[in-house]
């Protein structure tokens, strides 16, 4: 399990495990979605892991059944652990997308994760529009200052626009659109990634003041005008990750 903002945190570097256990999920769930252990093909045996992770089975098994519950194996009696197909994969999982961040994904991939923000965050601005609280409305207005203020730190800049989003996230009231939380991540940080790792100067203030807009027509209770700008601020994270690609 990982805290929402971490995949953000780490774009200026990769987070190191914090013990062996997260060390091998980390590793196999990598090599997964890499493609280094293939789709259909079975992982090689517990001695084999086990020496190379040098940890115990205990610790190995724990690890494979954390793999298991996100969908990327599966443990086949007198077989051994089978990679599954994509279509079983948790993607809405955070660390799933994150290995996904990491192994930099294809265009049929990325097709879809926009689709799904272009689908459901402008309702979830509309709904926010309608259903938000007070200390809802302070929040926004705090991920707001907190951008103004960075405009020239990217990396603390894409944390208090991905806040900014959640929080909207919760103002809907929709559960279902409130998982989609590591989704949105994952945009923000294909947005940002190339920008924060190689320190590029960038004029953040057009994003600043979507975000502005958007904020203004969800305290307004504006629901269709709020729609539009989320759907503004999510062609603008599409167009930065045309714009700053990663290096090669």
């Amino acid at each position: 399990m990982i805290e929402p903002g971490s995949l953000l945190r780490s774009l200026s570097g990769r987070v190191t495990a914090r013990n062996f256990h997260s060390h091998v999920i980390n590793e196999l769930g990598a090599g997964v979605i890499s493609g280094r252990f293939p789709v259909g093909s079975i992982l090689p045996n517990d001695a084999a892991l086990m020496d190379e992770f040098a940890v115990s089975r205990t610790v190995l098994r724990e690890a494979l059944k954390t793999l298991e519950a996100k969908g990327l194996v599966e443990a086949r009696p007198k077989v051994g652990t089978k990679v599954v197909k994509q279509s079983r994969w948790s993607l809405y999982d955070a660390q799933v997308l994150a290995w996904c961040l990491e192994a930099g994904p294809d265009e049929e991939f990325l097709r879809g994760l926009h689709n799904v923000r272009h689908a459901l965050e402008p309702q979830a601005a509309s709904d926010a529009a309608s259903h938000h609280s007070g200390d809802q409305i302070r929040l926004m207005h705090y991920w707001l200052r907190q951008m103004e203020l960075a405009l020239n730190e990217p990396q603390s800049f894409c944390l208090a626009d991905f806040e900014l989003h959640r929080i909207i996230a919760e103002a809907a009231r929709n559960p279902f659109i409130r998982a989609l939380q590591g989704v949105i991540e994952l945009s923000h940080a294909l947005a940002y990634r190339t920008i924060v790792h190689e320190q590029h100067v960038v004029d953040l203030t057009p994003v600043f003041q979507k975000h502005y807009q958007l904020v203004g027509a969800i305290e307004r209770g504006l629901a269709s005008e709020a729609g539009l700008a989320m759907t503004a601020t999510i062609e603008q994270d599409v167009q930065m990750a045309i714009d700053f690609p990663p290096s090669r």
